[in-house]
C-alpha cells in the first residue's frame, strides 16, 4: 500500500521544539520533493517548506524562518521537519506531501501528488 505517514506531533511547551517525520511506504521517496504544510483551526493551509531530490530547501514560509529546518533521509525514506522556538501561532495539523522532484508544486501552489494524514502540534503553555 503507497501511503505517507506523519508523526512525531504533540504538545510542546512555547520556545520548545519537535521534529516530524513523513515517512513514505510503499514507494521510494528518492524520486520526490516533499512539502511541508499546515493547517491552523480556522484557518487556510499554508506551505512551511520543501525539500528537492538533491538535498535543497526551497520555500520557507517567513513566519519559521531561522526556527525550521526541512531535510530528508532517502535511505530511510523518511523526510523531516526539525522545528525549534516553537510559538503558540506555530499549533497547527502538520501534513507532508509529495511534489514534483524540483518542488515545482509547493513553488507554483498547486496541485501536490499525495498527503498524509497529517500530525497534531500544540504549543502551549
Amino acid at each position: 500500500q503507497v501511503q505517507l505517514v506523519e508523526s512525531g506531533g504533540g504538545l510542546v511547551q512555547p520556545g520548545g521544539s519537535l521534529r516530524l517525520s513523513c515517512t513514505a511506504s510503499g514507494f521510494p521517496l528518492d524520486y520526490y520533493g516533499i512539502g511541508w504544510f499546515r493547517q491552523a483551526p480556522g484557518k487556510e493551509r499554508e506551505g512551511v517548506a520543501c525539500i528537492s531530490v538533491d538535498d535543497i530547501s526551497i520555500g520557507y514560509a517567513d513566519s519559521v524562518k531561522g526556527r525550521f529546518i526541512i531535510s530528508r533521509d532517502n535511505v530511510k525514506n523518511t523526510v523531516y521537519l526539525q522545528m525549534n522556538s516553537l510559538k503558540p501561532e506555530d499549533t497547527a495539523v502538520y501534513y507532508c506531501a509529495t511534489d514534483e522532484p524540483q518542488c515545482k508544486g509547493y513553488v507554483e501552489k498547486s496541485v501536490m501528488k499525495a498527503w498524509g494524514k497529517g500530525t497534531l502540534v500544540t504549543v502551549s503553555s
